[in-house]
C-alpha cells in the first residue's frame, strides 16, 4: 500500500496478510448486510409514491439532518478532501469554510420558506415545487428540470460508483472493476425495495460511521505523532506551503486567489440542489428546521475539519520531505486515509474503516438514484404523459427506472474509467456536483427571495446553468490568455453566476409571465413565517 511512516509503529505489523484481509471482508459483510436489512424494513413501511420519493414526508430533524448530510458530502469528503488535505495542506481549508457557508445557509436561509411553500403545493419532488410556485401550466418547466435532473445525476452517481471500486481496490485490494459491481448491486437491491424511506434510515446509520470516522482518526493521528506542534514541524520541513492558506506555491499571486475563491464557492451547491432540498420536503414539522440546523452545521465543521486534518496527519506521518507524494499516497493524495487507518489503527478498526468509507459513497449513490427515478416517473411519465396515471401505479415503475438509470451510471462509470485511468474522485464528483448546483441552486434561490422570477426565466436560468458547466470545465480553458484563470477558478461560480443573470433577465423582460405570477407575493410572506 506505500511506505511504512517514520516513527509510527503499525499495529498490524504481526498479523498475516490473509487474516487482515478476512477482518476487512467480515466487516464489508456486516455493514452491506445492515443496508439490505434497512431495505426490507423500510419497503413494508412503503404504501405509495409519496413513501417511495419523500417517506411520506414523516422524518425527523435527525433523520433529515445526516441524510441531508451524508448525502451532501459523498466519496469526495473520504477519499477527495483528505487527499487535498495531504496535497495542499491549510490550503484545503476553504473548502471547510465554503461548506459550512453554504449549508447554513440553506437551513438558515432557505429551509423554512421552501417548506412552507412546498407543504402548501403538497409537493413530492423538486420540480412540482417549481412548477406550482412559477405558475407553469405548460409542463416545459418540469421536462427541463427532468431532463437536467438525468443528466447530472447520473453523472454524479457514475462518479460514485467509480469511487466504489477505488475503495475497495485501495481497501481490500480487489479488482477495481469486481468492487464497483459489489458496491452496486447492494446499493440497488436496497433502494429498489424502500425507496426514500430506506435512503433517510441509512444515511442516519452512515452519517453516523462517517461522522465518528472523520473525528476520531485525526485526533488518533496527533496524539500519536506527539501534537500539532510535531504535525507542523513535519510538513514544514516538507513544504512550508502546507502550513499556509495560499497553499504550496509563491503564496497570493492571481492563480492563488482565484483557486481560494474556487474552493470557497464548493459550497454554493447546497443552496437548492434538489438532492438536499427533496430532504426539506420529507421534514414531518416546520419547527423541527432549527433543531437540524444546529445537527447539520456542527456535523460539517467536524467532518470536514476532520478530513482536512487527516490529509495533514498523513502527509506528516507517511512521507519524507525528498519524497514524491504520489509514489506514497497515490494520485491526488487519495490513498492517504486508508494508509493512515492501517498504520494507526487495530485490525478490527481498519475493517471499521472500510465501511466508513463505503458509507461516504453510498449514501450520496443511494439519494441520488432515488432523486433521478422520481424525475423520470413522477416528473415526466406521470406529470406529463399520463397525468390521470393514479399514485399507487407509480411504486413498480419507479423501481424500473431507478434500476434502469443505476446501469447507465454503472456504463458511463466503467466508460470514464477506462479513458482516464489518472482521474480523481474530487474532479469526477466535482463536476456532477457543479452541473446540478449550476442548473438548480440560482433558480431555487431566486424562486424563494424574488417574487418576480417567472416559468420562462427559472427555464432559461437553468438550461444556461446547465450548458457552462461543461463549457467552462472544457472549452474555456483552451481560451488564450484567460484559459489559465478558468481552469483554475473551475466551472461552478461563473455557470452559478451567469444562471442566476439569465433568470433576473428574463424574468423581467417576460411580461404576460410576470402577470402569471402577481398572486405569489402573499404566499411568499407567509412562508418566511
Amino acid at each position: 500500500m506505500g511506505s511504512e511512516p517514520r516513527e509510527i509503529e503499525t499495529s498490524v505489523a504481526h498479523v498475516t496478510v490473509a487474516g487482515v484481509v478476512v477482518v476487512k471482508l467480515i466487516a464489508v459483510v456486516v455493514y452491506l448486510l445492515v443496508l439490505l436489512g434497512i431495505g426490507a424494513v423500510a419497503s413494508r413501511r412503503m404504501k405509495d409514491v409519496k413513501d417511495y420519493f419523500a417517506a411520506g414526508k414523516r422524518l425527523g430533524f435527525w433523520s433529515v439532518a445526516f441524510s441531508a448530510r451524508a448525502t451532501g458530502e459523498s466519496a469526495w469528503l473520504l477519499l477527495g478532501l483528505t487527499g487535498m488535505g495531504a496535497v495542499v495542506g491549510a490550503k484545503a481549508l476553504w473548502v471547510v469554510l465554503g461548506e459550512v457557508i453554504g449549508v447554513a445557509g440553506a437551513w438558515l436561509l432557505m429551509c423554512r420558506r421552501f417548506k412552507g411553500l412546498t407543504d402548501r403545493y403538497d409537493s413530492v419532488t423538486v420540480p412540482d415545487y417549481l412548477e406550482d410556485r412559477l405558475r407553469d401550466k405548460t409542463h416545459r418547466l418540469r421536462i427541463v428540470s427532468a431532463v437536467a435532473l438525468v443528466v447530472f445525476v447520473t453523472i454524479y452517481v457514475s462518479a460514485q460508483i467509480d469511487a466504489t471500486g477505488k475503495a475497495f481496490e485501495i481497501f481490500l485490494g480487489w479488482n477495481y472493476f469486481v468492487g464497483i459491481g459489489v458496491g452496486f448491486v447492494v446499493v440497488l437491491v436496497y433502494i429498489v425495495a424502500g425507496g426514500f424511506l430506506a435512503v433517510a434510515w441509512s444515511d442516519v446509520f452512515q452519517g453516523s460511521l462517517m461522522f465518528l470516522g472523520l473525528t476520531a482518526l485525526p485526533v488518533i493521528g496527533l496524539i500519536t505523532l506527539g501534537g500539532v506542534g510535531e504535525m507542523s514541524a513535519r510538513l514544514y520541513a516538507i513544504d512550508p506551503g502546507l502550513l499556509s492558506l495560499a497553499g504550496p506555491g509563491d503564496g497570493w499571486t492571481l492563480p492563488t486567489i482565484l483557486s481560494v475563491i474556487s474552493l470557497s464557492l464548493i459550497g454554493l451547491g447546497f443552496l437548492g440542489s434538489p438532492q438536499i432540498f427533496v430532504r426539506f420536503i420529507a421534514l414531518e414539522k416546520k419547527s423541527d428546521i432549527k433543531h437540524g440546523a444546529k445537527v447539520a452545521i456542527t456535523f460539517t465543521v467536524l467532518s470536514d475539519l476532520g478530513a482536512v486534518l487527516i490529509g495533514m496527519v498523513g502527509r506528516a506521518a507517511l512521507t519524507e520531505p525528498a519524497q514524491a507524494l504520489e509514489s506514497v499516497l497515490g494520485n491526488g493524495g487519495e490513498n492517504v486515509l486508508p494508509l493512515l487507518v492501517e498504520n494507526l489503527l487495530p485490525l478490527i478498526l481498519v475493517g471499521v474503516f472500510v465501511a466508513i468509507v463505503l458509507s461516504a459513497i453510498m449514501s450520496t449513490v443511494d439519494s441520488l438514484l432515488v432523486l433521478a427515478g422520481s424525475a423520470l416517473v413522477r416528473d415526466v411519465y406521470q406529470k406529463v404523459l399520463h397525468p390521470k396515471l393514479p399514485d399507487n401505479e407509480l411504486v413498480s415503475k419507479s423501481r424500473v427506472a431507478t434500476f434502469a438509470l443505476a446501469a447507465v451510471a454503472l456504463i458511463i462509470a466503467v466508460t470514464v474509467a477506462l479513458i482516464t485511468p489518472d482521474r480523481t474522485v474530487f474532479w469526477f464528483v466535482i463536476f456532477g456536483w457543479s452541473g446540478i448546483s449550476a442548473t438548480f441552486c440560482p433558480t431555487l434561490i431566486l424562486s424563494l427571495f424574488w417574487r418576480r422570477l417567472t416559468a420562462n426565466g427559472a427555464i432559461g436560468a437553468m438550461l444556461v446553468g446547465f450548458a457552462c458547466v461543461p463549457l467552462f470545465k472544457f472549452a474555456a480553458p483552451l481560451l488564450p490568455g484567460v484559459g489559465d484563470g478558468f481552469k483554475t477558478l473551475g466551472e461552478l461560480p461563473p455557470a452559478f453566476l451567469l444562471s442566476g443573470l439569465t433568470g433576473l433577465v428574463v424574468s423581467l423582460l417576460d411580461k404576460r409571465g410576470q402577470a402569471a405570477v402577481a398572486s405569489v407575493a402573499d404566499e411568499l410572506d407567509d412562508a418566511r413565517r
